[in-house]
């Protein structure tokens, strides 16, 4: 668990172009007091040692065949386009600095769809058929839960851009599954913070039955509970996403008069948020209400009536990419506003490239066995063009990239969490307020 907490400069930097995010899901009763009211809520341990890649010993010098399995299409489609211009860039720009083993990158585009299909199957299977050795996705927790033993067992690398959910921590995935996004092991100490820094002392907790949803909720408790509040000051309420109302829930929320409350959902929040507003306890009314990567961004603010979500604060994985990035990304897809895991998608293809390298082969499971050691403890380098001669020097080095420094633990995931501080204003459009950085 990260110790460092630092929140950086809170100059507001004009309206943040978000989407809901795709991190996890596509998608009881219990008196008014501290507790936990849910219906078998899932639950996830982290507490493991990691399984760790090993060199397959049978080095290949093929070309490079990177796939994706992004949502094209789905409940989840919105957060397809600035992933797809992402993992595109990235192998521009690996191609323009040489390639992998000196041959160009190969890009095979793949649709996940979201869970109510079998998309993303279909896509690996054509995936595989052709060769690819790492595969860039999916956006979506679930969906990669439908796929990652597949993969794994093939030896291919499954690389996710937006995945947040614990489940992948010790997940028996082989050593071959990766991701760019932090996990909410580290959203919750960003979210708890806001809540704290705000003075919350009596706090409900809204989450979805998922393992994104569970899993994010019993962090922000611990991470309260570490802050000074006591458990019986704080109420957690798993619901299903599906569930035609939740009228049940926001109404316990109401007799436990909380002073602050976090709802971890997705495109269900605008029905809870509604129907906070109808008893009075919506962000407009004054409540003080906190939001997460799978709710804080423009799908949100356009299916709930302005201004009812005004004052609404939240994070969602994100880093000051700077607008030079932006304006590179429009040149690939020139109709893109948002721009939500499009540098982790980025990352995910220079950071396989230079594993490669690393290798000097472009077996998934040589990749895999060097993705962890390129982003952390050597030569800090912050391009494929500038890292490259570097590793192919034998050089150790530490790939810092467009979403920042990564140092990825055992796991295979970024040990340091950059997430913006948003906040929605009565017109229900998003600012970007800051940045809260934890871990390392």
């Amino acid at each position: 668990m990260a110790k460092r907490t630092l929140v950086r400069a809170a100059a507001v930097l004009g309206a943040a172009s978000l989407a809901l995010t795709g991190c996890s899901s596509d998608s009881g009763d219990d008196s008014a007091s501290g507790s936990d009211s849910s219906a078998s809520a899932t639950t996830v341990s982290t507490d493991c040692t990691p399984e760790e890649a090993a060199a397959a010993g049978a080095p290949s010098t093929a070309p490079l065949k990177i796939g994706t399995l992004l949502p094209d299409t789905g409940s989840l489609s919105f957060l397809g386009p600035p992933m797809v211009a992402g993992t595109q860039l990235g192998v521009n720009d690996v191609n323009a600095a040489g390639g992998v083993l000196g041959q160009p990158v190969q890009l095979i585009p793949g649709d996940s769809g979201d869970t109510t299909t079998d998309t993303a199957n279909t896509t690996v299977d054509r995936e595989l058929a052709a060769g690819t050795q790492v595969i860039i996705g999916a956006a979506s927790s679930s969906v990669s839960l439908k796929v990652i033993d597949k993969v794994s067992s093939a030896g291919v690398v499954m690389f996710s851009p937006a995945n947040t959910s614990d489940q992948f921590v010790c997940y028996p995935d082989k050593g071959q599954y990766f991701r760019t996004a932090p996990t909410d092991v580290l959203q919750a100490q960003a979210v708890s913070q806001l809540i704290s820094d705000d003075g919350g002392q009596r706090v409900s907790i809204l989450a979805l039955n998922d393992p994104y949803g569970t899993g994010l909720a019993d962090n922000i408790q611990k991470n309260l509970v570490d802050a000074g509040i006591p458990e019986d000051q704080i109420q957690k309420i798993i619901y299903d996403p599906n569930a035609q109302s939740f009228n049940s829930e926001v109404d316990q929320v109401k007799d436990f008069a909380p002073d602050a409350v976090a709802v971890v959902g997705f495109e269900e929040s605008a029905k809870i948020i509604t129907r906070m507003h109808e008893v009075g306890i919506g962000p407009s009314d004054g409540m003080k209400v906190y939001g997460v990567d799978g709710n804080m961004g423009n799908a949100l603010g356009e299916s709930v009536a302005a201004p009812l979500l005004d004052g609404m604060q939240g994070t969602t994985p994100l880093t000051d990419v700077g607008p030079a990035f932006q304006d590179r990304l429009k040149g690939i897809n020139p109709g893109l506003i948002d721009f939500n895991y499009a540098g982790e998608s980025y990352d995910a293809v220079v950071i396989a490239s230079l594993a490669a390298e690393a290798a000097k082969s472009t077996a998934g499971r040589d990749i895999a066995a060097n993705i962890n050691n390129v982003t952390e403890g050597g030569t800090p380098c912050t391009s494929y063009q500038e890292c490259l001669p570097l590793v192919q020097a034998g050089t150790d080095i530490d790939y810092n990239g467009i979403t920042g420094k990564l140092d990825f633990a055992a796991a295979g995931e970024p040990s340091i969490g950059s997430y913006g501080k948003l906040k929605f204003g009565a017109d229900n459009k998003l600012t970007t307020e800051g940045y809260i950085v934890v871990g390392g």
